[in-house]
């Protein structure tokens, strides 16, 4: 009977060492692919405080060796700047008046490209998951595949509408195909059909019409997960490249993701602290509404 028990504890035992050498094992995995992550952020961060004589000792010259055929040594690698400087950030800010007026672009593209897929996805969504009308499941179906497809297949069609509506060089061309995506209905309509039915039924007695039903009963339930459809709706438009590049024609326009790639032509050291500046807005989004956003995707999935 003793042995019985000392045996059941040796295997209570190794069980507990495979369990944390797995554990251990996970957390190694998660590390390794965190610091993959972040390297590129960290690597742009740190090099944007380099003074412009040691980005271009450690970089451009080398580049331009590399080109020439020259040399075909690393081009070189830097995490901690020599000396801190701060050149970069106040050449972009106050001495590339193109930077701020591609910010501007970008904040007059993206915000209302975001305002546009909340109204409209909120409005879709409750029509899909609470209301009754014919060939709904089809239409929603529709919306579906409309997801599915690539930005690519669709730029075409638009480009060809928007030029018969004379709409092809203006802010418009990029903000309503942005605006009027599948995404964010079927994100909402999947959330709303989570909410009983039986409170808008009970609604309606009350004497509730549809309208009513929507503004009392389920957009309250819904602050989470429209904060979560608008942040990721402004990462994913303040990123945009493909659509202004095809529906602007001026290049004056541009927002400042197409900017930046004409500045990592010219001078590295303003590209990195152009990237530094590029991210600032779409972290303090995240940062703001994180709670938000978690959330409501937990809320979406158990739903």
């Amino acid at each position: 009977m003793k042995e019985k028990f000392v045996e059941l504890a040796r295997k209570i035992k190794l069980r507990k060492r495979i369990y944390k050498l797995k554990r251990f094992g996970v957390y190694v995995i998660l590390i390794v692919i965190t610091v993959v992550l972040l390297f590129p952020i960290l690597f742009t961060i740190a090099n944007s405080f380099m003074s412009d004589k040691e980005v271009l000792d450690t970089y451009q010259k080398k580049i331009e060796e590399v080109e020439e055929g020259e040399s075909t040594e690393f081009l070189g690698f830097k995490l901690i700047p020599d000396m801190v400087s701060m050149k970069q950030y106040y050449t972009v800010l106050f001495r590339k008046p193109t930077f701020l007026l591609m910010f501007l672009n970008s904040a007059i593209m993206t915000i209302p490209i975001v305002i546009i897929q909340v109204i409209v996805g909120v409005f879709a969504a409750y029509a899909f998951a609470k209301l009754r009308f014919p060939l709904r499941d089809k239409l929603f179906f529709v919306f579906i595949v409309v997801m599915l497809m690539p930005l690519q297949v669709t730029l075409v069609p638009n480009y060809i509408l928007l030029r018969k509506l004379d709409m092809i060089g203006s802010f418009l061309s990029v903000i309503l195909p942005g605006g009027f995506s599948a995404f964010g209905v079927v994100l909402l309509r999947q959330y709303m059909r989570g909410i009983p039915d039986e409170c808008c039924e009970a609604a309606m007695i009350d004497g509730a019409g549809y309208l009513k039903t929507f503004t009392k009963i389920i957009l309250p339930q819904c602050k989470s997960i429209i904060a979560s459809l608008a942040i990721l709706a402004f990462i994913d438009n303040w990123n945009m490249v493909e659509q202004p590049l095809i529906f602007l024609s001026d290049s004056a326009k541009y927002p400042l993701s197409v900017y930046l790639a004409y500045i990592n032509e010219g001078d590295l050291g303003l590209a990195f602290a152009s990237g530094v500046l590029y991210m600032i807005p779409t972290v303090l989004i995240y940062l703001y509404g994180e709670k938000y956003f978690v959330e409501g995707i937990q809320l979406t999935g158990i739903k």
